[in-house]
């Protein structure tokens, strides 16, 4: 179908190149001109194109002369003249797309193209690597172009201190790891103060290595753990407590809301029993919560009705169904409460401060682009995660590395003592080299093997990036044997020695096939570059995990009746084919995984991008009066709306009820009385009881002073929204956790996700509201004026100083056992339904 497609629109990556290619004309013929420019005239055209774009031309219009510019500042100052395929690629990343380069083709010097010309802007270019090492490389090599032509340059290293990020991410351009980056907006959603900010919004970033970043790594999320200041012993000391308490003397409780309130004479049991002075300072935020929700335990929550106790679990029942809602836990520290009432071990609370994936980080840059030799085996990832197409580059020369046919052995055995045999016939040549292994297991296993012919060789295996890219740059050196695991030494480009070409080139041995082609691709595209000679071969045996996922019993069963040896190869393109498509099976079957976890990781990322903006609108507000005011109002609707609702006669509404949470919540002791609301409509009740907050928020900031009060909002906000999103990010990773198995209530679990992460996020809203009402309208002003972290982030890099111990990466979710419930939700074990070719 595909090929019938093409037949009649033509290849649209034909069509792309074409495109391309009348644009590099224009270029080319910009270059005799460009030649002739003093080093100072060249640098002034930073400035010209700058004063240019500020007059309203677009980026598109310059971009003939801008590529111009970079390739005659390159000759200049690195010694190195852009190919024409180079220049391709530099449009194709330009336009937000991907652009897949064979190894060897340049693509570092490539990304200097798009990220001059967007870099004009003024609104910073992210160039992401997957190591500091590569990070640092490339600035320095290519900053030397980019400060040449007037731009600056920064570099996002782990473990800067504050100014140091700051002033790498106001460069133009700025490099750096996407764990890195990512971390950073994190960070940047955690601060109390604007100034503690380092990144600026997100505009452009070309990924390096972008299959890597977004495919490799799409289902590791980065976390910001913690040590939440909370201890569960606080959850057991309030329960006791409130155990004593009275209602009616001690606390009111309001049926229809669900929620208890502590009368005066409560507030004072409290100070007396806590020894503190005012619970309302904000000192004692933790306290008044715990206190809050052991009531709400105790006096609001039924065991049996509510919740049951199974195996020593608090289990939620569903008030509509019935139903238990295994995974399920209350949010904002109840479920923890009902724990020490029920006198069971309390979980701790979530040390997950803030989360994101590397593909919803990504996709808040306003352009992507991206780069690597292979993409084109998860051009549909791309396209349907990222939005991203694939353009496959052409090679600057044409590409005469030889790929032999896949060797099969009977045992692992047989296979890697064929392999070392093949290495010893080669070496005695003189032909550099480089073994790619899965493990590092393998590579120990493949060394020992070659030290005992007494072969010299060197071992990498991705654990120390500089040295590696080292010796893999020296990999294509007469006589060198280098093994090395896959992802090592990856991003460094191996030149061939002097008399390399005439043994044959670099010769590439894999010792066994990666669940995905393009891992096995990236190791064949060592070999070949830039028109070199070289040639690549794959050396299986049955029992590598692969093949025995696929059948290999029958192939096995085939070698012993024909009497197949240990060390007896099969050689057979019909093998290598059916490798192929068993690998594009698994690679389906991981894209669908990944797929389902960012449709579940979507509903998450829409809440985070919900509190983020608005936490940043208060950062960045100098007064966020209206802001609280705003807040306070759904308070004072929801208690009208509960006790004075539309379809009861205005003799049936429980306006002592409003009353009662009146000025348990938002109003002095006093300030209300029944007979204020008497007589008065819904509406008017409401616009009555904002009027009596105005009034107070006024006569607090007379008496405490404008300027105090504007710091003060901002306190109680900031700890309400961190402390209510920290629990909630804990709530939905709990629910997560335990949603696959309502598939066997024949729901989907990802759609019951998604309607119960809306209500609990509103949940988390209303309690975020709540809480701001009471501290602005209740709270004393004395020290609690300091804006305070609801809880210490433990992450890989620190603001100064030394980093702490870093968990930066924790997978998403555990590895899916055969028969666990599909993560798809489809109620299937995992092994009936996305497992059966895995």
């Amino acid at each position: 179908m595909l090929g019938l497609v093409k037949k009649i629109f033509g290849d649209p990556n034909e069509r792309e190149i074409k495109r391309c290619l009348r644009i590099v004309e224009q270029i080319n013929g910009l270059e005799p001109e460009f030649v002739k420019l003093s080093d100072e005239q060249l640098r002034a055209k930073t400035e010209e194109f700058k004063a240019r774009l500020e007059k309203g031309e677009e980026l598109e219009s310059l971009l003939p002369e801008a590529f111009a510019t970079v390739r005659e500042a390159s000759k200049r100052i690195l010694g190195m003249r852009h190919f024409d395929v180079q220049l391709i690629g530099g449009m194709v990343l330009h336009d937000g797309k991907i652009s897949e380069m064979k190894t060897g083709e340049g693509k570092t010097l490539v990304a200097t193209l798009p990220v001059y010309l967007n870099a004009l802007t003024g609104k910073g270019v992210h160039v992401i690597t997957v190591n500091d090492y590569l990070a640092q490389r490339d600035s320095g090599m290519m900053g030397q172009l980019y400060q040449f032509l007037g731009l600056t340059v920064g570099c996002n290293l782990h473990g800067l201190n504050h100014d140091e990020k700051q002033a790498a991410y106001r460069a133009d351009i700025t490099y750096g790891t996407n764990n890195e980056f990512g971390f950073d907006y994190l960070r940047d959603n955690m601060v109390l103060y604007k100034e503690q900010m380092v990144q600026r919004p997100l505009h452009f970033a070309i990924i390096d290595e972008v299959d890597s970043i977004l495919v490799d790594e799409a289902r590791t999320p980065l976390i910001i753990s913690g040590q939440a200041a909370k201890s569960t012993e606080l959850y057991y000391a309030a329960d006791r407590f409130v155990s004593r308490l009275k209602e009616e003397e001690d606390y009111t409780v309001d049926v229809k809301l669900r929620s208890v309130t502590l009368s005066e004479a409560g507030v004072e049991k409290t100070e007396r029993a806590f020894g503190i002075e005012n619970l309302f300072d904000h000192a004692h935020v933790l306290l008044n919560h715990h206190i809050q929700q052991a009531l709400k335990a105790h006096v609001i929550m039924k065991r049996d009705v509510d919740y049951v106790v199974q195996d020593d679990e608090v289990v939620i029942v569903d008030e509509f169904t019935g139903r238990l809602m295994a995974g399920r836990r209350y949010s904002d520290g109840l479920h923890q409460a009902i724990e020490a009432k029920e006198q069971l071990k309390v979980q701790n609370e979530s040390m997950t401060l803030a989360t994101i994936t590397f593909q919803n980080y990504f996709r808040m840059y306003r352009k992507l682009a991206g780069m690597t030799g292979t993409a084109k085996t998860e051009e549909e990832e791309f396209k349907k995660i990222y939005g991203l197409d694939v353009v496959q580059i052409p090679t600057n020369r044409p590409n005469i590395r030889v790929d032999m046919p896949d060797v099969v052995y009977k045992s692992e055995n047989g296979k890697f003592k064929a392999v070392v045999d093949e290495i010893a016939a080669r070496h005695a040549n003189n032909q550099p080299i480089l073994v790619g292994t899965i493990s590092i297991e393998n590579s120990e296993k493949l060394s020992e093997m070659l030290k005992r012919r007494g072969i010299q060789h060197k071992v990498l295996n991705a654990k120390y990036h500089a040295e590696e890219a080292e010796i893999i740059s020296r990999a294509g050196q007469a006589g060198s044997v280098t093994i090395a695991t896959n992802m090592a030494g990856r991003g460094t480009d191996i030149v061939l020695g002097e008399e390399v070409p005439d043994t044959g080139g670099l010769h590439i041995i894999g010792t066994e096939r990666h669940e995905s082609r393009r891992i096995d691709n990236q190791l064949r595209g060592r070999s070949g570059r830039q028109g070199d000679p070289g040639s690549t071969q794959f050396y299986l045996s049955l029992e590598d995990e692969l093949m025995r996922r696929f059948g290999s019993e029958n192939i096995m069963g085939m070698m012993d009746r024909l009497g197949f040896e240990e060390d007896q190869p099969i050689e057979s393109r019909m093998i290598t084919r059916a490798v192929e498509s068993a690998q594009k099976r698994v690679e389906g079957n991981n894209f669908d995984l990944r797929k389902i976890v960012l449709q579940y990781d979507d509903v998450m990322n829409q809440q985070r991008e919900i509190i983020y903006k608005q936490r940043r609108e208060v950062l960045y507000s100098e007064n966020i009066r209206d802001i609280v005011l705003e807040m306070i109002k759904p308070v004072v609707e929801r208690i009208v709306e509960a006790h004075a609702p539309a379809d009861e006669v205005p003799e049936d509404w429980d306006l002592q009820a409003v009353v009662d949470y009146a000025h348990g919540t938002f109003l002095q002791d006093g300030m209300l009385t029944k007979d204020d609301l008497w007589g008065k409509e819904r509406e008017e009740i409401v616009e009555f009881l904002l009027a009596k907050v105005n009034a107070l928020y006024d006569e607090r900031e007379a008496q405490i002073g404008e300027e105090t009060m504007r710091e003060f909002e901002k306190v109680v906000v900031l700890r309400a929204v961190d402390s209510k999103w920290m629990d909630h990010i804990d709530a939905m990773d709990q629910l997560r956790q335990g949603i696959h198995l309502r598939a066997y209530g024949g729901t989907d679990p990802l759609r019951e996700y998604q309607f119960e992460g809306f209500e609990m996020f509103k949940e988390m809203i209303d309690h975020i509201q709540e809480e701001v009402a009471k501290y602005i309208m209740k709270a004393h002003v004395e020290n609690n004026l300091e804006r305070q972290e609801v809880a210490k982030g433990q992450t890989e890099s620190g603001g100064g100083g030394e980093p702490k111990q870093k968990r930066p990466v924790k997978r998403d979710e555990q590895r899916v056992g055969r028969n666990d419930p599909c993560p798809c939700g489809s109620g299937k074990k995992y092994k009936q339904c996305h497992g059966q070719n895995t």
